[in-house]
């Protein structure tokens, strides 16, 4: 069996997605929170304050992780902040009827410190946290794989931005600290959010060629299908049997279209 790799050869693959945070002393407090549980990926999508990385509150609060605070990536879109990301948790503390599944945050940290450990490379992992005021939207939500809940008090289970990112830095250390599991197999990991964002791209076209989707009412069955496919961990081959699926459909309708094309009589 090969050697488990080191805790901070693994850690360079978990970033940690703050989306629209409002409060620059937020993003330091997060800074710090990483620094102090060995990570440093940290990303910032749309956030209010442009220069927030110099901004006094954000470098007080980072007491000591200024590092972190300043290599923060700054990105317009969640989209573009998971880029590479093969597997990402959206951290809200509620399921939504048509999101990815509701898991707790231990399980999720197990099973990325899994999915980590095992295969050729290191799975890239995100773990995305919301606006303060209103958490992450349902779309935001849609390209994450699984929705993640911190478990808390029922009657108060409201936590601020900067102590969610604690607990789920402190639970993701745990779980890469943690054995892997025995394997005879390298396990494929599952598919990057572009792969499976273009797989559900590919998916509606096939649905709408297929009659079966009606794009101008198109009701719930996208969300529907994301559901069950974040639930089936697809890998990145699996992604590429189902566009195949996709890609055959498509062609089937363009050559029935075709073949309904009116004959020309002959002078």
């Amino acid at each position: 069996m090969d050697p488990k790799p080191e805790f901070a050869t693994l850690a360079r693959h978990v970033r940690f997605v703050l989306v629209a945070p409002s409060h620059p002393g937020n993003i330091g407090a997060a800074a710090r929170a990483l620094k102090a549980m060995g990570f440093a990926h940290l990303a910032v999508v749309n956030p209010r304050l442009a220069d927030f990385r110099n901004h006094p509150e954000a470098v007080a609060l980072s007491v000591g992780a200024v590092d972190v605070l300043s290599a923060a990536s700054e990105h317009p879109e969640l989209a573009q902040a998971l880029a590479g990301v093969t597997r990402a948790y959206a951290m809200t503390g509620y399921t939504r009827e048509f999101g990815p599944p509701l898991i707790d945050l231990r399980a999720a940290c197990v099973e990325a410190g899994a999915q980590m450990q095992t295969g050729d490379a290191p799975a890239e992992i995100a773990f995305v946290f919301g606006t303060e005021r209103s958490g992450l939207t349902n779309d935001e939500v849609a390209l994450c794989h699984a929705s993640c809940a911190i478990p808390a008090d029922p009657r108060h289970g409201s936590l601020n931005l900067a102590q969610a990112v604690q607990v789920a830095a402190y639970e993701m250390r745990l779980a890469l600290s943690a054995d892997p599991p025995a394997s005879r197999f390298a396990a494929e990991p599952p598919a990057g959010v572009e792969a499976v964002e273009n797989l559900y791209a590919h998916l509606e076209q096939a649905l709408i060629a297929l009659e079966y989707l009606d794009p101008d009412v198109p009701g719930k069955l996208m969300f529907r299908l994301r559901r069950l496919l974040a639930r089936a961990h697809p890998t990145a081959s699996e992604i590429d049997i189902l566009r195949g699926v996709c890609a055959a459909i498509i062609k089937r309708k363009s050559e029935r279209i075709g073949s309904k094309s009116p004959v020309r009589q002959r002078g």
